[in-house]
């Protein structure tokens, strides 16, 4: 009996020594983690507003995701240049992206549709970090939080089209805010060049896809027979104009 328990004590401890080296040699990955769950805490203080100003929260996860796309940008391309070369590369990055889309809505009034993206990404990359850091505990380490993160990655497809889908409900939606006076006039035009990137984004090809997937729903529930004609010109009137303003993808995009 002492034999069994001396020889599964060590393998059910967990190793706080090999997780301190791990922090210290991956400082900013470590420091995109922190942040990422700071970014879902002070959503959940946005949503349930149980201390303090909700909006003083709502600020603070577009601050939080400006800082994790700036430091995702460092990680990628390193030093900035004054280049046209590096210039393009980082309108290329996806984290240049985000870090835009945090620019545009600070100087807007809270939406709480705009969170929906950044709330999702942060669960699924925070999710698979958090892995990382269980692994260096031990593999017996935290059964419970393992188990909530394999059901983030088993829906990790579905939350990158709900993020794809946010993006372009948000363009339209951003035209009704200037209605509601809660935008100004450039706020669409700023948000159609962010959607763009994200269209020809190398690396995400969800929000080019999820466009590709509403054109086709629009297409068949206008083709249906039973549809009143007024609904088949709107829903046409809408397929035209987007691919009028969709830009053209290079071969590597379509493949």
């Amino acid at each position: 009996m002492s034999d069994t328990s001396s020889t599964t004590g060590p393998t059910r401890s967990l190793n706080y020594e090999a997780l301190k080296v791990h922090i210290i040699t991956h400082k900013i990955n470590c420091g995109l983690w922190l942040i990422r769950v700071l970014a879902i805490i002070f959503s959940i203080a946005y949503f349930i507003p149980i201390f303090g100003n909700p909006y003083n929260y709502y600020y603070k996860v577009l601050l939080a995701n400006a800082a994790i796309s700036a430091l995702r940008l460092h990680q990628r391309i390193g030093r900035v240049q004054f280049t046209r070369q590096f210039a393009a590369e980082l309108l290329s990055e996806d984290s240049c992206h985000y870090l835009f889309y945090s620019l545009i809505f600070l100087y807007v009034a809270p939406v709480t549709l705009v969170l929906v993206p950044i709330i999702l990404f942060c669960i699924l990359h925070s999710a698979s970090y958090s892995l990382t850091l269980l692994d260096t505990l031990g593999q017996n380490s935290w059964w419970g939080a393992r188990l909530l993160i394999s059901l983030v990655e088993f829906q990790s497809l579905n939350i990158l089209k709900a993020v794809a889908f946010t993006e372009i409900f948000l363009m339209p939606y951003t035209v009704l805010l200037i209605f509601l006076g809660r935008a100004s006039l450039l706020t669409p035009f700023i948000y159609y060049h962010f959607l763009m990137q994200r269209y020809t984004s190398r690396r995400n090809p969800y929000t080019r896809n999820m466009f590709r997937e509403l054109r086709v729903v629009f297409e068949t529930t206008a083709a249906k027979p039973s549809m009143p004609s007024f609904v088949k010109q709107f829903l046409m009137f809408v397929v035209n104009f987007t691919t009028k303003l969709a830009p053209i993808p290079t071969p590597q995009q379509q493949q």
